[in-house]
């Protein structure tokens, strides 16, 4: 395809020419959304990405197609500079599969100057995909901004635990994995995080104690973030960092 061919016409016209129907079912089994969505992996779908190299313009027609794949490529060429909050609000509001939620998230607006503004924001809606996505920021502004100060994180970590008892599955892991990624920046945010963790632990249990009655998602996520933030090879990793 020549460079004067990137149109989202014509880029729509090459997905639908990969369209896989064996693979939309196993997608459909990751409790991915398969509606309009054309069966190709993410891996190939970067690799056109590649191809096509950033466009702004292009990324926002891809979007309004409205096809899974191609909202998926969007995030994968979109200009972060250039992206606006009103867009980011547009999409979200779009967001209707785990995969596009965490796609969109950890491949662009981690990347925007509104990023942790919005994590913020977005952890307080009530959209079971808007929540998530707060989340789903928090863990890739861990992991990915290397420069961000200790005192960025620590801020999350109270809306993890007010959080940490949605019982929606695409909100709690999103939760778990906030914690687990901030918990895994340094040996003080570790701390920081196992903290968290057991809080989440003793609030259940005077839940328990005085309501009778517990939040399974909060203890599976204080659980499974210990699990791992205590770890052996975590804790080593972090003494050698």
């Amino acid at each position: 395809m020549k460079r004067e061919n990137f149109t989202a016409p014509a880029i729509l016209n090459e997905l639908k020419t990969k369209a896989n129907p064996e693979q939309v079912a196993g997608m459909a089994r990751f409790g991915i959304n398969t509606q309009h969505t054309l069966g190709i992996s993410v891996v190939e779908l970067r690799q056109i990405a590649k191809r096509l190299g950033r466009d702004h313009a292009l990324a926002l027609d891809l979007w309004a197609s409205g096809i899974h794949e191609a909202r998926l490529l969007a995030a994968f060429v979109d200009e972060p500079a250039r992206v606006t909050a009103a867009q980011m609000e547009a999409w979200i509001a779009d967001f209707d599969s785990w995969d596009v939620c965490d796609q969109v998230c950890g491949s662009l607006f981690d990347q925007t100057e509104f990023a942790w503004r919005k994590a913020i924001e977005w952890t307080k809606r009530e959209r079971e995909f808007s929540r998530r996505a707060g989340f789903v920021l928090m863990a890739a502004l861990a992991v990915h901004n290397k420069h961000a100060a200790d005192a960025a994180f620590l801020e999350f970590l109270p809306l993890i635990k007010q959080r940490a008892d949605d019982e929606r599955n695409f909100v709690r892991k999103a939760v778990n994995w906030a914690l687990r990624q901030i918990g895994k920046r340094n040996a003080a945010l570790n701390r920081a995080a196992i903290k968290t963790a057991r809080e989440i632990q003793r609030r259940e249990i005077q839940r328990r104690e005085t309501l009778n009655k517990t939040s399974a998602s909060a203890l599976w996520i204080a659980a499974d973030a210990l699990r791992e933030l205590t770890s052996a090879p975590v804790q080593a990793r972090l003494k050698n960092k």
